[in-house]
């Protein structure tokens, strides 16, 4: 069966457990402003641009320019994986599978660059052939622009690539643009779709999974089925 002609990885929650540190930032701004942000207003922005976060969170009450909250929480995510990079389970050998049959990846993801250069830099060179940050583009997920830019940077076909995503915004965005996807699921319950493939974690998955699902096929390890 063909290889993908790409892997385009979201960052937060599907590669890493850095979904904590979001939380948290948002949290430290909502305490040093006395307002009050739910556990619904923590998923309502779940792989959404950081602008939209910083948006919902003036909305809120916080007295900052979205700008200036954006920067707090990029500052904030910074120190915390300098500290650690919670890497999720099977991730870093599902990457090194796929460097060694030499299938192109590229990160999409709504964190900004130095976020993403941070975790660039604990996989082996050459891993990751594109990189598309949030504040890259122009319309951030769950619009298609990520996903399509990194196709076209790679110069592959995006409708035989598979996107791997944790979060509604993130599926929507891979979809509109063409890619196969596969959903993780984290911190978001994601039910069963036409044409969704769906895992608990990377442990399990292979290259020859990833083949199948750009191929067309569907794997669902979370009701068991597989087309």
């Amino acid at each position: 069966m063909p290889l993908p002609t790409a892997v385009l990885w979201d960052l937060d929650g599907t590669m890493v457990d850095s979904e904590p540190y979001w939380v948290a930032a948002e949290h430290k701004l909502a305490q040093m402003y006395k307002v009050n942000w739910t556990v619904q207003d923590e998923l309502s922005v779940v792989g959404a641009a950081l602008t939209d976060t910083g948006a919902a969170l003036k909305a809120k009450g916080i007295d900052l320019s979205v700008a200036e909250i954006v920067d707090f929480m990029v500052n904030s995510v910074v120190t915390d994986i300098g500290a650690e990079v919670p890497w999720q389970l099977g991730v870093l050998d599902l990457l090194a599978a796929l460097k060694a049959v030499e299938v192109p990846c590229a990160l999409v993801t709504m964190s900004y660059q130095v976020i993403a250069d941070q975790i660039i830099a604990g996989t082996a060179p050459g891993t990751f052939q594109v990189v598309i940050s949030g504040d890259n583009v122009t319309h951030g997920k769950p619009h298609p622009e990520p996903y399509l830019l990194a196709a076209e940077r790679l110069g592959v076909d995006i409708t035989r690539s598979v996107a791997i995503e944790d979060s509604f915004t993130g599926l929507a965005s891979a979809r509109s643009a063409g890619a196969r996807v596969l959903a993780v699921q984290r911190k978001l319950q994601i039910p069963a779709a036409e044409a969704l493939s769906r895992v608990g974690d990377l442990a399990s998955l292979t290259v020859e999974d990833l083949s199948r699902i750009a191929a067309g096929h569907v794997i669902d390890r979370l009701t068991l089925q597989e087309e």
